[in-house]
Parts: C-alpha cells; structure tokens; sequence
C-alpha cells in the first residue's frame, strides 16, 4: 500500500480501536480511527481512505447511515466498506451489502481474519482500479482510432473525387492544348494578309480601306500572337495541376508500388502553389530543393503523398504564424527540402523551414492523435498522427523532428526502399 494510504477504523469502542490499530499497524499498514460516523464522514471528505473498517452499533449516525451517506458521495462512493457487528442474521447482512458494503466480519473478531480480508479487498479495489483506468485508456483509443478512420474515409473520398474532376479537366484541356500550334499557324497566316493589305492599301475597295482605317491594326497584330502565347502558357499550367491532382489522388493498390518521391514532393507543391506566392506584405515563401539521385521505393504512392501534403502544409502555417508575429521580418521564408540515399536499404526526406519553431512540450505530443496548436477550426489534430502511421505503421519507416522555439522545425521521414 502506498505511503499516503491508510485504513480508517470507524467504532465507538476504545479498546476494539487500540486492539484493530496495533494489529494492522504491524502488519504493516497506516491507521487513522474515528469513534462515531459523523467524524468518520468529516475525515474521509477531507483525506479519503484506502478502505474503511466500519461498525455497525454506533450512537448517532449508526454504520449503516454513514455508509449510505458515504455511497452517496462520488468523491467517497467507490471507497471498499467492511462492516465489523455482531449482529450475525441474514437481513443485516443483506441491508449492509445492499448499501455497498464488500465484506462483513463479525464480532468478536480475528485479528488474522481481519488482516486477511484487508489485504484480500486492497488488492482487488487495486485491480479494479487498474482495470478501470485500462477501460478508459482503451476507450480513449478507440475513439481516436475511430476518429482517424473518418478522417481517412474522409481524405480517400476527397481523393476519389479530385481524382475524377482531373480526369474531367483533362479532356478539355487536351482539346485547347492540341488546337493552339495549328490555331497559332492560321493566325501568323492571316497576319501575313493583312500586312500584305497594308502594303496594297491604295488598291483595295473602299468599304476595306474604311475597316481598316477604324482598326488598329498594328496594335491587333502585334498584341493577338501575345494573347495565344499567354494562352498556351496557362494551358500547360492547368495541364500540369490536372496531372498533379491525379498523381496526388491516385488510389492504392492493395501491394506496394515503385514510387518517384520527387515526383509525389513536386505534385504536392504545385497543389500547395497558391499558398505559397506572396500574399500583401507577406514575401513569397521560396522553396529550396537540394535533392539528391534516389532509388525509387516500394510504397503506397497515396498514402506519401498525403504525409507530404500534412507536413508542408503545416510548415506554410509556421511562416504564416512568423509573418504575422514579425518575428522574422527581415529573413526570407523559406522551406527547404533535402533528399538523400542514407543506405542502400532506405532514403531520407528532411523538411525543414524557418518558422516559428516549436516548445520541447509540444515536440513530446506533436505525433499524438488529437493534438493541434491551432485555433479552433483551422487543425484537426489529425494531420501528423496520421502520417506517423502511415510511415511507421504501413511503410516500416521512421519520421522524426526537431526544433527549436522561433529558429524553425525540420522533419525527417526514414523510408526503406523496398
């Protein structure tokens, strides 16, 4: 029994108390005693025992009212209860048990008995305990467990969904991305005969001569191979998000595949590129690439992705934080990804931007279910515990971090490459 326990002995009895005292003192146990319920009520509300050894004929408050009284009181309710009488028939017994009483022991009483049953009801309010505080553990787990898995239900349908609206996007923009050269042709064509009606200006009919003195024609043909130019450019763009949003969203496999990780970083990027451009005052948070010739690994390609996805997402919410706090006015934002070959067996991927940096307090948590810094609404706390199982958990990997309080945060993702 821990040092801070004890037994209270409740009896108006000074010679069952000095007796009941010794005994359970030397066998090891602390004491404190009350000689009538109410200052047996008074002295549990103050410092609750770990099991109390209660008579039953007492003046005032008898046992069996202090114990209704202590079972009414969830600070006091789940507190083991013997009684100690000598009334031996059943009705009293059933009345004691039925008021939440563990044990009776009758009088006059064993000492040997008494220290038994003592030890016998510590150890099981000690396993119960146990199993309770493993009940709420276990319930505690489930949950999140059970809120991961909506949240993963969740980001597979959204997956499904960016999947199909890329596949949609794509058709069209293949049509626009196909007709611009030939439509680019026809218009440096027709700009040749228009150029050769200026040349022959003095020849033309009269009702031509007038559209072309009302036209700007210089400006029109100086300005509509620009504007085809700047089409073709956006085009590639969105075909280049269209691509991004597939390879991002493409479902798993039920076994591994080989997977590019540059190219599940750079679709990622491209997703995130709205986030990234100046915003205001706030710079352009600059990306700094330092990749290194790696072998393509055996991996869930979606599932990567999405830790990518958390982990620069949240790096982008520290430089938002940095900005906003002016901690960090006069150097540029920036992440910076590193990826290297660490052996021949597994890779590195580091993350690292110089944000606001994080508290070893939160480093200890920052993998827990349900842990978020942010303000209502904007995190889940789900982001990173979900990219801790999917490389501890589905890949075999590691993922690590460090930080430092207004200097920044790195995290390390260890992958096998098969």
């Amino acid at each position: 029994m821990p040092n801070s326990e004890f037994i209270l002995i409740v009896d108006d009895n000074p010679t069952n108390l000095s007796v009941l005292s010794q005994a359970l003192k030397s066998s090891g146990f602390a004491v404190r005693v009350a000689e009538d319920g109410e200052s047996a009520i008074e002295l549990v509300q103050h410092k609750p025992p770990a099991l109390i050894l209660l008579d039953v004929q007492m003046p005032g408050i008898d046992g069996f009212e202090t114990c209704q009284k202590l079972k009414a009181d969830p600070l006091t309710q789940n507190i083991p209860i013997i009684f100690m009488t000598a009334l031996a028939d059943t009705e009293n017994k059933v009345k004691g048990f039925s008021l939440g009483a563990v044990d009776y022991i009758p009088k006059p009483f064993e000492q040997a008995e008494v220290i038994a049953r003592v030890r016998m009801h510590l150890q099981l309010k000690q396993l119960t305990d146990h199993l309770e505080q493993r009940v709420i553990e276990r319930t505690a787990a489930l949950k999140q467990a059970q809120v991961q898995l909506v949240q993963q239900e969740k980001l597979s349908m959204l997956g499904q969904l960016v999947a199909g609206v890329a596949h949609e996007m794509n058709n069209p923009i293949s049509c626009i991305v196909s007709n611009l050269p030939p439509a680019q042709e026809y218009v440096a064509e027709l700009a040749k005969i228009l150029q050769l009606c200026q040349l022959n200006y003095e020849q033309l009919p009269a009702v031509i001569q007038n559209v072309i003195a009302n036209t700007d024609l210089e400006f029109l043909l100086e300005d509509l191979p620009k504007l085809l130019n700047s089409m073709q450019i956006s085009t590639a763009r969105i075909q280049d998000i269209s691509v991004s949003l597939r390879n991002f969203a493409r479902a798993d496999t039920a076994t591994k595949v080989k997977f590019d990780v540059h190219q599940g970083i750079e679709s990622t990027l491209l997703i995130l590129h709205h986030r990234l451009k100046s915003v205001g005052a706030r710079p352009e948070i600059q990306i700094i690439r330092q990749y290194e010739t790696v072998p393509k690994i055996e991996c869930y390609p979606g599932q990567l992705n999405q830790v990518f996805m958390n982990i620069l997402a949240n790096a982008i919410d520290a430089l938002e934080d940095v900005w906003q706090e002016k901690k960090q006015v006069d150097n540029s934002l920036a992440i910076k990804i590193c990826t290297e070959k660490s052996s021949p067996e597994s890779i590195n991927i580091r993350i690292f931007d110089n944000g606001i940096g994080m508290t070893d307090e939160v480093k200890q948590h920052i993998f827990d279910s349900l842990f978020t810094t942010k303000a209502v609404g904007k995190g889940t706390g789900l982001g990173l515990a979900i990219a801790h199982q999917i490389i501890v958990e589905k890949h075999g990997g590691a993922i690590e971090v460090n930080s430092t309080p207004n200097q920044g945060t790195e995290f390390i993702i260890i992958l096998p490459v098969q």
